[in-house]
């Protein structure tokens, strides 16, 4: 892997919790609008500067770009974002109660994207790669880090764990209880030279924003008859985390309706396809089983493996779909079906089942989390994982290692 220290445009550590804000694909638009309303340094204004604009704003003009462009220039002009001296690194901490994952904050080159070293396993929809190319064309800046893993490697570890032993240059908890610390590198040579041994990243999550930093680099490159190839348009800022930092959660599912079978009938053809189980856990306890919840009562799902499986088809959302949620419910393409919805996070169980209670869905699918083991299997055999198998949580913040591509 190459990696490259960067100028970062960051907060004072005083404004650090009033700056940072979530990516702008989580969370629904009227919350993300009613923090910022109250909070004019949020740095949503520029993430999500949908937030500025009313309901009915023409998408195609583009003015959602130019008033993010024109946030920036405010952040900076007020002194909520400064950029820094001279490149540097940096190592990340999140803690979200009892876990902790820690991670190096660096520029990742764009040929290590279109090259395959840094991997993905997700399909990207156009309209939106389309949105965030032009994001970061208008505005000059990759506004929010890539979220990357690689696998666990001794002498990095040995690096991070000296890195963190000083006090952290930024060192806040956000609003939603988790913490976030940053200790800054000034000197990257070492760093360069570990990731260098480094074969593979992968991308976690941000896979729009991966492909948008690519496209963006390759449309400076095309514009540039004096390309050099050390321009900073050639770089994207990522956090790097160890597999075994992170924690993947559960991507559950409901269906609005039983696809015109009763109750009664939907579980006996369950039955054939499954083993169920009654009374069953809300949560499964390991991967090969599914909980699913009909009726006010939790059922425990289970089949016999398939070694000839490959890495996508062995997966249990996998399973589920093949066999029940295609052929009994009817949910022919999960990702555009509109009778299919997904709840990821911590909260995510008690979210479904209270839609089943509540009438406003007919069945509910509690799976186990895909394993980031299974997330790099997919990605090496160059497959695509199904929709809404992976949720990493704790997110990243953005507004905390801006990069301008400048």
């Amino acid at each position: 892997m190459k990696i490259q220290a960067f100028q970062a445009v960051r907060p004072p550590p005083e404004l650090a919790r009033d700056v940072a804000s979530l990516p702008y694909d989580v969370g629904e638009l009227e919350d993300a609008r009613v923090l910022a309303e109250t909070n004019p340094r949020s740095f949503l204004h520029v993430e999500r500067p949908e937030v500025d604009l009313p309901n009915d704003y023409d998408h195609a003009s583009g003015i959602d770009h130019e008033t993010a462009a024109k946030n920036l220039r405010l952040f900076l002009r007020e002194g909520w974002l400064v950029k820094e001296s001279e490149p540097a690194l940096y190592v990340y901490r999140i803690t979200l109660g009892e876990h902790r994952q820690t991670g190096v904050v660096a520029c990742c080159h764009i040929e290590d994207y279109e090259n395959n070293i840094i991997r993905k396993h997700e399909k990207t929809k156009k309209p939106v790669e389309d949105q965030r190319t032009r994001h970061v064309q208008v505005t000059g800046a990759h506004t929010g880090p890539i979220f990357l893993l690689f696998r666990d490697d001794a002498s990095i570890a040995a690096m991070i764990d000296a890195a963190v032993r000083p006090a952290p240059l930024l060192d806040f908890t956000a609003i939603d209880g988790i913490r976030h610390e940053v200790w800054k590198i000034a000197d990257a040579d070492a760093w360069v030279t570990a990731f260098d041994g480094i074969p593979l990243a992968y991308v976690a999550d941000g896979h729009h924003r991966t492909a948008a930093a690519a496209r963006a680099g390759m449309e400076r490159r095309a514009a540039n008859p004096k390309h050099r190839g050390d321009e900073e348009y050639n770089w994207f800022p990522a956090v790097l985390f160890p597999a075994s930092h992170l924690k993947v959660l559960a991507y559950n599912r409901t269906l609005k309706d039983l696809n015109g079978l009763t109750p009664e009938a939907f579980l006996n053809k369950t039955r054939n396809v499954f083993t169920v189980t009654e009374p069953a856990p809300e949560m499964p306890e390991r991967p090969g089983e599914i909980s699913m919840y009909l009726g006010g009562r939790w059922y425990g799902l289970t089949w016999a493996s398939d070694p000839a499986a490959d890495p996508v088809s062995a997966l249990d959302v996998s399973v589920l779909q093949s066999r029940l949620l295609g052929p009994v419910l009817g949910i022919d393409d999960p990702r555009t079906n509109s009778r299919i919805e997904y709840a990821g996070g911590f909260d995510s169980i008690e979210r479904i089942r209270k839609k089943v209670d509540a009438g406003r869905a007919a069945v509910a699918f509690s799976v186990y989390p895909t394993t980031v083991e299974q997330l790099m299997a997919i990605a090496d055999a160059d497959q695509i994982m199904p929709p809404k198998s992976t949720w990493f949580e704790p997110k990243l913040r953005s507004g905390l290692f801006v990069h301008e591509l400048h």
